[in-house]
């Protein structure tokens, strides 16, 4: 059986590529026989991480400079026509092309050519090829643009299977037109990865260890001209929270998702040097995380945590922390909202330092309870994603499954 697999894999964005890592632990689990290709935003990063043939998305790049400052005049039609055309020639004729989890149905930080258009264009030539698409409990919406929208609708329209990892995705794909009658609702398929190490909580009498997300937050669009006002407020905030953190005597981890973190991270200490003594400073330490199980390990030492980053909110929950949400999107909400914690769940854009404070302080009057509910919600997710992972073994993985797609929808 041949198997693609695509997403913006390799990148350096951990939440990402532990998407990747946890649907090829249940592929080879359940097909060892499977010949597994990645199409993939860096090839040579995959391949070697994940031991596995991949593929680049973007298609040959266009060489010369006057074709390219050409291409970049026509708002880079050229180019994507190209990809469309190459990737009809490079497409290994597959029995199934798989996405797994992250969101890639939105349009955050995202230009029309970029990934709505990639993500489009795969989808129709492995149509063409007579090739099955399965979107994999997604994260969907916003779409911002109206071309954007487009390309994402009209590339999920020719899936022949849709899971999504929250209420509002699929609700969000019914508003813009996808028939989600015949669709699932199941949880990010990042819960599904194996726990590296076992949590280990302070001495109730100590302090605390707080892992505290950073993030490069300049907005949702792309080129946002507030870009610089709302990543400078976003990171003053932080480093109020984080001064008083550690005046209430608690230890500080700094925690990162992406490879874009390290410049927040360092603006942040920056802040931070000014605010706080040496001895203070001392008990911070910045984290050194390339993928979701060094996040997961990292989640074992700490006792809460306020993160950013919506993997970092994942791997938060699925180690039974008790978690602030600080998130750009709806998703985070609607997460903090499956494991009964809503209100300990602020928007980026608006979240105010003294109510996290107020926050903080109510999670360890009550850590216990705050524990309890998360624990039964990660029950809850375990059971639901073995019934997926049944359900697409029986739809698509079995030796008899045949691959007879539905027509394309547009």
């Amino acid at each position: 059986m041949r198997i693609t697999l695509l997403g913006q894999f390799g990148s350096g964005n951990s939440g990402n590529d532990g998407s990747l890592e946890a649907m090829l632990i249940y592929l080879r689990r359940m097909r060892p026989d499977a010949d597994l290709l990645c199409l993939c935003a860096s090839p040579t990063v995959v391949s070697t991480k994940f031991n596995i043939r991949a593929m680049g998305v973007g298609g040959p790049p266009l060489k010369n400079a006057w074709m390219r400052q050409l291409d970049r005049l026509l708002g880079k039609v050229p180019s994507r026509l190209r990809l469309l055309v190459s990737s009809l020639f490079s497409f290994d004729k597959a029995d199934l092309m798989i996405i797994p989890g992250t969101g890639i149905l939105d349009d955050f930080q995202e230009k029309w050519f970029g990934w709505p258009f990639v993500v489009f264009c795969w989808c129709l030539v492995a149509r063409l090829r007579n090739t099955r698409i399965a979107f994999v409990s997604i994260g969907a919406g916003p779409m911002k643009s109206r071309l954007s929208r487009w390309f994402l609708r009209s590339a999920a329209q020719m899936a022949s299977y849709r899971s999504y990892r929250d209420d509002f995705s699929l609700n969000y794909m019914k508003m813009i037109g996808v028939d989600v009658s015949r669709d699932h609702r199941y949880p990010d398929i990042a819960f599904d990865l194996p726990v590296p190490v076992p949590h280990r909580q302070s001495p109730a009498s100590g302090p605390m260890r707080i892992g505290v997300g950073v993030m490069d937050y300049r907005g949702w669009r792309h080129n946002d001209p507030e870009a610089a006002r709302i990543y400078k407020t976003y990171i003053h905030k932080l480093a109020q929270l984080v001064s008083w953190l550690i005046g209430e005597g608690h230890n500080i981890i700094l925690l990162m998702g992406d490879v874009t973190d390290r410049v927040a991270c360092a603006d942040l200490m920056f802040l931070l040097n000014d605010m706080l003594s040496e001895d203070e400073l001392a008990h911070i330490d910045i984290s050194s995380a390339a993928t979701l199980r060094d996040i997961m390990q990292q989640m074992a030492a700490i006792d809460l945590a306020v993160v950013s980053r919506y993997h970092g909110l994942v791997c938060s929950l699925k180690l039974g922390n008790p978690t602030i949400s600080i998130g750009y999107a709806r998703k985070f909400s609607d997460l903090m909202n499956d494991f009964d914690q809503e209100k300990f769940s602020r928007h980026i854009d608006t979240f105010e330092v003294e109510e996290v404070i107020e926050l903080v302080k109510e999670i360890v009057a009550g850590a216990g309870a705050v524990r309890q509910r998360i624990a039964h919600a990660n029950d809850r997710f375990k059971r639901q994603l073995s019934e997926q992972e049944a359900l697409l073994g029986r739809e698509f993985l079995s030796t008899d499954a045949v691959a007879t797609p539905q027509s394309v929808t547009l």
